[in-house]
């Protein structure tokens, strides 16, 4: 059997701080034909664009929590779809977020009303709150979820092909053992690390920190990604490295990891 081709790429690596260098958050993940989007923040379709991805090629996104620096082009992304005669709709397509979601899905309907509703009904919305240890099956993946220390509703994703590759997308959080159990001894974990080590803020990780989870998970790679302007003056990996010894990665918009 043909292995699948499985890549990660990192349409977004910054913040909603303004940044002509990062994006905000998102990464694309590529299996074969099936693309798979975490996190919609602003810049998101223009990235895709830039790595020969239409919004049409998308068949799921899975959203970590619904701060603006996340969701923000789920509007125009959807509303994209009504631009006629431009593209085709190649599959249905799957959003999942965590608690809450299909409430805060309908405000935004209550907004923008139609403009956000595809002409055709192949959307598809899952509310998922709780810690996954079967997960999602779908054609050539399963999708794990735990829940992290963040926001109620946020979430991390392990995306595990049916060979054993995966990938762990930490999404928004602080330290939490629910992160190092979901990346037990992952391919790659994409992990947030919002500042260096001196300034250290609530609801988010350092690169030592981000480092102790990989460690303790015995990851394969770490990426450090959603990173806010003072982490360009610092040394993210010598940080890191501190408290994990296998291979770093800081994060730069539209990278791509082979895994």
């Amino acid at each position: 059997m043909q292995k699948i081709s499985f890549q990660a790429v990192i349409l977004g690596s910054g913040t909603i701080v303004p940044s002509i260098v990062r994006s905000a958050c998102s990464v694309l993940l590529k299996m074969d034909s099936t693309r798979l989007v975490l996190d919609t923040g602003p810049g998101t379709m223009r990235r895709l664009l830039q790595v020969d991805t239409n919004i049409f090629d998308v068949s799921h996104i899975c959203y970590s929590h619904f701060h603006p620096d996340h969701v923000a082009e789920l509007v125009p992304f959807l509303f994209g779809t009504k631009y006629p005669d431009a593209f085709f709709q190649k599959h249905p397509l799957t959003l999942f977020g965590g608690k809450g979601f299909i409430k805060f899905y309908n405000g935004l309907k209550a907004v923008y009303g139609d403009w956000m509703t595809p002409e055709k009904k192949w959307l598809q919305l899952v509310e998922l709150s709780e810690n996954m240890h079967v997960g999602h099956q779908f054609d050539n993946f399963k999708l794990h979820v735990a829940v992290m220390n963040h926001r109620p509703e946020s979430l991390a994703y392990r995306i595990q092909l049916s060979d054993g590759r995966n990938v762990v997308y930490s999404g928004d959080t602080d330290y939490c053992e629910n992160l190092i159990e979901l990346s037990k001894q992952t391919d790659l974990l994409i992990c947030e690390c919002s500042t260096p080590e001196d300034m250290k803020i609530s609801g988010h990780l350092t690169p030592k920190l981000a480092g102790t989870i990989a460690n303790k998970a015995q990851v394969k790679r770490l990426i450090l990604t959603h990173l806010y302007p003072q982490c360009d003056h610092v040394d993210l990996i010598a940080q890191a490295s501190q408290t994990y010894k296998g291979p770093i990665i800081v994060a730069e918009d539209l990278m791509t990891i082979w895994i």
